[in-house]
């Protein structure tokens, strides 16, 4: 008898449910400048990531999964190494001084596709991100979902599919959350799918990088300006958009792996 591995079962339940509409890429305006909810310092995450810490205390590669949409992919760099994946890998390897005569390294995978909700995410999970075989997936989600129609029940279910399925073959995980935009402040209901994401970290214990609470921080703070933040487009990052993302990214992981305290993670 033919036994399914268990991130297999998982996927094929969630996606056994009526399938939603196509993701579409967004395509916001620069926000409105408005003081931040949140403060600027990087928050503690509340999961160490135990797999990681794991890797990153002996010799060998470790595997970073970047998994999501246009954002992760790269839209607006100037070219792939600028994308915040290539530059996670490069601001890791500096915090953790690991150079070419290291006997550890660290590899970020990138596997954004612009567009993709959860739906096209899911579909693409176990070939994209799990035969990569990865130590750690920072998935990067909720922004094209709402814009596409994907009701926000079957984006909690394919996400927590999702969540567990990455979990069953040991890895760790990390969720990014929406990005701070005109077209996403203007769509009705669009919040509710971060506030979902968010309420289902909190449930399964997964660290998330609040990337809408730091754009805002950046900008109110005068690190830098929506201009500076954002391309022509109005929605994706620029080179300094992606640094900066990278950068913080890079911080929170090493919080979650207990390497670096969080008052040394200032962004």
């Amino acid at each position: 008898m033919l036994i399914r591995p268990l991130s297999g079962l998982i996927l094929a339940t969630a996606l056994a449910g009526p399938l939603g509409a196509s993701g579409a890429r967004a395509q916001p305006d620069a926000p409105p400048v408005t003081a931040p909810q949140k403060p600027a310092s990087v928050e503690r995450l509340p999961a160490k990531l135990a797999r990681l810490a794991s890797m990153l205390g002996r010799d060998g590669d470790v595997r970073i999964v970047a998994f999501g949409s246009s954002s992760t992919e790269g839209a607006g760099a100037s070219s792939p190494a600028m994308a915040y994946p290539a530059l996670l890998e490069r601001d890791l390897e500096e915090r953790l001084q690991i150079g070419a005569s290291s006997r550890r390294s660290i590899t970020v995978i990138n596997r954004g596709k612009g567009g993709d909700t959860s739906e096209a995410m899911a579909r693409r999970l176990e070939r994209d991100v799990l035969a990569e075989r990865p130590d750690l997936v920072v998935w990067q989600t909720g922004s094209n979902d709402p814009l596409a129609g994907v009701p926000l029940e079957r984006f909690v279910e394919l996400t927590r599919a999702g969540i567990l399925a990455i979990r069953a073959t040991g890895a760790d995980v990390v969720l990014m959350d929406q990005q701070w935009c005109s077209k996403l402040s203007g769509a009705a209901g669009a919040e509710r799918y971060g506030e979902a994401l968010h309420a289902l970290a909190a449930e399964l214990g997964v660290p998330v990088i609040r990337r809408r609470a730091m754009m805002q921080a950046w900008v109110s703070h005068g690190l830098m300006t929506p201009a500076q933040m954002i391309g022509p487009d109005g929605l994706h990052m620029t080179d300094a958009g992606y640094r900066q993302l990278a950068k913080a990214a890079a911080a929170q992981i090493l919080v979650g792996a207990g390497l670096i305290q969080p008052s040394l993670a200032r962004n």
